[in-house]
């Protein structure tokens, strides 16, 4: 595996990104396409014209939903490893201040090498950062994470 650092970080899943996703989309297009081209005649076409876009709608809202609920169960996953890093690794004066660390922050902290952990939880606090990105990039040695969902 190539080195992670803060350019290449972010997952991309050929199967779901370049597969899954762009046929659900063109299958949704299809749909809506023989809904107005043909199924216009009668009230049953017209009926099963509208299901079938709907049925499109919904299974391509079920992608994103899954990719989501995954996602949301990955970072409930990170903040309970990374409190418990935080535990080990900050000092006695931060270490009540752990509860206070949002779930973004503690995700995005999960990058930061032990080293450097104490001084950046400190700023990511005391300065009340929380953008992901934001944090993310004042890592300076990249601690990487390569079984993200």
């Amino acid at each position: 595996m190539n080195e992670q650092n803060f350019s290449n970080h972010a997952k991309f899943v050929p199967l779901f990104h370049a597969f899954v996703i762009p046929v659900l989309v063109i299958n949704l297009g299809v749909h809506i396409y023989s809904l107005f081209k043909y199924s216009m005649n009668t009230p049953y076409f017209a009926f099963v014209g509208i299901f079938s876009v709907v049925l499109a709608v919904a299974l391509l809202v079920l992608a994103f939903l899954a990719r989501i609920f995954a996602l949301g169960v990955q970072d409930r996953v990170i903040r309970l490893e990374e409190r418990l890093r935080c535990e080990r690794l900050l000092p006695d004066d931060l270490k009540p201040r752990i509860g206070e660390f949002t779930i973004d922050q503690l995700v995005s902290l999960r990058f930061a090498s032990d080293a450097e952990l104490s001084a950046l939880a400190r700023t990511v606090l005391d300065g009340k950062v929380n953008s992901r990105k934001a944090i993310k990039k004042m890592v300076q040695n990249w601690r990487a994470d390569y079984q993200r969902v």
